[in-house]
């Protein structure tokens, strides 16, 4: 089993009660109450801290108060206050701590922490925090350790790398924030034993090869069994492992400069 040590890092135990309000989890159920994503359910009750990705307060400093642990993302949070008096929480980037400053502006500094326009931030620059369109609320680039690059300005759009290594059309006009997220350790865990992903809300998996013929296309037979066909298939037939399931005709399509590159 391994840890990241949140003991070194986290200033904080308790969240912000005006910030913070009770939720229902998916556990991977739809409106109607049927399972559509499985191994999804039961772990600890968790409160919900409302982030602010739409960053609209414009030109106004604010001051990191605390870092503070978050279940429902990967990333460490923060709270910070405004010169205002207004107070949320933000993702906390790499390299942030209690103390410091950061704010939302078209002329702020090149820091981890600020945000600004595409068109103001220079190539090269690491970000997180992305838009997909201008004003619309940092959508891409949110979890722990993630990053993009700002690879050049071109006829009003950024080319950005994803962190998949893909490159993508956005907007000069969308906003983003300088550096990357917080909590680069988390992807280096071992969870160690079966009831520590139970308490995360993770249920089993079992292999098709294991059920029976009724459950599974590759269930059933007197002991094990080889697969018996070309490809592996899922519970419901479709193929799975290398099969694309993207829409051919989806309307990002556009934006996408070069494909991620297959590990």
């Amino acid at each position: 089993m391994s840890v990241v040590s949140y003991r070194n890092v986290l200033t904080r135990s308790e969240p912000e009660k005006s910030l913070t309000k009770g939720f229902k989890r998916g556990v991977g159920r739809n409106s109607a109450g049927r399972i559509t994503v499985r191994h999804k359910g039961g772990g600890v009750k968790r409160s919900y801290r409302e982030i602010d990705f739409k960053y609209d307060k414009m030109d106004i400093p604010a001051t990191v108060k605390s870092v503070e642990y978050d279940p429902n993302r990967s990333g460490f949070i923060s709270l910070v206050f405004y010169a205002d008096g207004a107070k949320r929480y933000i993702l906390l980037p790499a390299g942030l701590k209690v103390g410091d400053k950061i704010i939302t502006s078209e002329n702020a500094d090149i820091k981890p922490g600020n945000r600004l326009p595409l068109k103001k931030i220079p190539v090269g620059t690491f970000i997180y925090n992305l838009e997909i369109l201008p004003r619309s609320g940092a959508k891409m680039i949110r979890s722990a350790g993630n990053f993009a690059e700002l690879l050049a300005h071109d006829s009003g759009y950024a080319l950005i790398k994803m962190p998949s290594t893909e490159i993508r059309k956005v907007s000069l006009e969308a906003w983003a924030s300088v550096g990357q997220v917080s909590n680069e350790e988390y992807k280096l865990r071992n969870f160690g034993k079966a009831g520590r992903s139970r308490w995360l809300g993770v249920r089993p998996t079992v292999r098709g090869s294991a059920m029976n013929p009724v459950d599974h296309p590759l269930g059933g037979g007197e002991g094990r069994q080889p697969r018996g066909m070309s490809r592996v298939k899922n519970m419901w037939g479709k193929g799975v492992r290398g099969v694309k399931t993207r829409t051919p005709k989806k309307y990002s399509n556009v934006f996408i400069v070069s494909r991620r590159k297959k590990k």
